[in-house]
């Protein structure tokens, strides 16, 4: 009796073998997609502090700018709720690479070497850049090529920052400030010089008028394209987003945004007639 009892034994054992090895294959098979679906939540890390793009309204501190309200828009066409993180740029990166949010958005601009390590999504915002420099003397900077020795303000990783370390600036680096910090800097003279978006730089100026601050009326370079920016393994959420937003370029959804949060200003097409410097 005790021959066919030990044989029972590890018949089931096996079984429990194959049931816990089947459970684990199914657990590893899961994808991000998956997990979102599951939460019914998207996990999605911007600054809050950067005017229009992301930032909290006055009145009732409610997050909001245009990059916040297009995930929101691409949240509830998905049927998901969004938890939004605040966060500087830098670490936005590492948060999307580690899995801790699914998508940054705060206005990255899509390059060759982001595109390298990140999914980047369809482009839904086309600009160039522009320089803040104080107007009394235009910061003694004639173009975007005369920025060796002058102090620029910004993130380490945007693209500005890298351009402006390329053409000689030193770096000034700021880890999620406001608009306000970084202009009352360059009025001072702590700084010299903001590289940025043509858009959120009018904004912000218009902002602090009190400032005497100018865009430089000779500095426009790096036509740049902008957009959502994630994990390249999570093949399923990046599809089903790209589809989202190509349906909110063509039905007008995002150019009523960029109205809104831009000053009447259409940004899902770059400007013509404009001479860009190298």
């Amino acid at each position: 009796m005790k021959q066919p009892r030990i044989g029972m034994v590890l018949i089931l054992a096996a079984i429990l073998l194959l049931a816990a090895c089947s459970s684990t294959d199914s657990k590893e098979q899961s994808t991000a997609w998956d997990n979102i679906k599951e939460e019914a939540t998207i996990k999605v890390a911007t600054s809050g502090t950067l005017y229009p793009t992301s930032y909290h309204e006055q009145e009732t501190n409610d997050l909001t700018g245009f990059d916040v309200e297009i995930v929101k828009e691409v949240a509830q066409r998905l049927d998901l709720s969004v938890e939004f993180t605040e966060m500087g740029f830098d670490g936005m990166l590492t948060a999307v690479q580690t899995g801790k949010v699914d998508m940054a958005a705060n206005d990255i601009g899509i390059t060759e070497e982001r595109k390298e390590k990140f999914a980047l999504s369809t482009p839904y915002k086309f600009s160039y850049g522009t320089a803040i420099v104080r107007k009394d003397d235009l910061s003694g900077i004639e173009s975007i090529n005369d920025l060796e020795g002058k102090k620029a303000a910004g993130a380490a990783t945007t693209n500005f920052m890298k351009l402006a370390k390329k053409k000689g600036a030193e770096e000034v680096i700021y880890d999620n400030a406001t608009n306000e910090q970084y202009l009352r800097d360059v009025e001072t003279g702590r700084t010299d010089v903001i590289l940025n978006d043509v858009y959120l730089q009018r904004l912000a100026l218009a902002a602090f008028p009190e400032l005497d601050l100018t865009i430089h009326p000779d500095i426009q370079y790096m036509p740049s394209e902008g957009g959502l920016l994630m994990n390249k393994e999570n093949e399923q959420l990046i599809k089903n987003v790209n589809e989202v937003i190509k349906e909110m370029l063509e039905d007008g959804t995002i150019e009523k945004l960029s109205e809104e949060f831009f000053d009447g200003a259409n940004v899902t097409e770059l400007p013509e007639d404009i001479e860009f410097q190298k």
